[in-house]
Order: C-alpha cells, then sequence, then structure tokens
C-alpha cells in the first residue's frame, strides 16, 4: 500500500493509564499508532515479529511495544478482527 498501512485500526481506545504515560513521557499516540499500523511493532522479541507476521497473512492479534522512557513501556494491541486497537500499559492486560 502507498500509505504504508498493512491494516486497519477499527475504533482505537486506550486505558487511562496509557494515556496518562503517553503524557507524562511526552509521546503522542498518533505517532505509535503510525508505527504500529506499518509493522514496526518496536521492542518485541524475534518470536512476537513473527508471530505479527503470521497474524497479518492470518487475521490474529497483532501486538507491539514501544518503550516511553525511564524503563516505561506501552503496548498497542489490535484484535485479530481489525475493529479495535488498544492503547495500554502491560500492567494493565
Amino acid at each position: 500500500m502507498s500509505t504504508g498501512r498493512l491494516f486497519s485500526l477499527g475504533q482505537i481506545v486506550a486505558t487511562p493509564g496509557a494515556l496518562k504515560a503517553l503524557e507524562s513521557h511526552g509521546v503522542q499516540a498518533s505517532d505509535l499508532l503510525r508505527r504500529h499500523q506499518s509493522g514496526d511493532w518496536g521492542g518485541l522479541p524475534p518470536e512476537d515479529v513473527k508471530a505479527n507476521q503470521e497474524a497479518l497473512k492470518h487475521g490474529a492479534r497483532l501486538l507491539s511495544s514501544y518503550p516511553l522512557g525511564g524503563g516505561a513501556k506501552l503496548w498497542i494491541i489490535t484484535e485479530a478482527d481489525r475493529a479495535v486497537t488498544t492503547l495500554l500499559l502491560p500492567s494493565e492486560y
């Protein structure tokens, strides 16, 4: 795709903890969502990257993990049906 978008995000939702972490670290959610949607999965281990590549082909859940600074991380999960994408902290999963 010319837009760099590999899949639909559907409805975008975020937990209060994720919103607070983004604000306190000065990170824009839109930047991370753009990375997620283009296949930049952030700091995932190789087995999770491989799972995402398979998920793109077969319609399974997609996960990205981005460092925010100071040891904080933010996860972005797009559901298998691509209806909802959630921004959350790992501790909120």
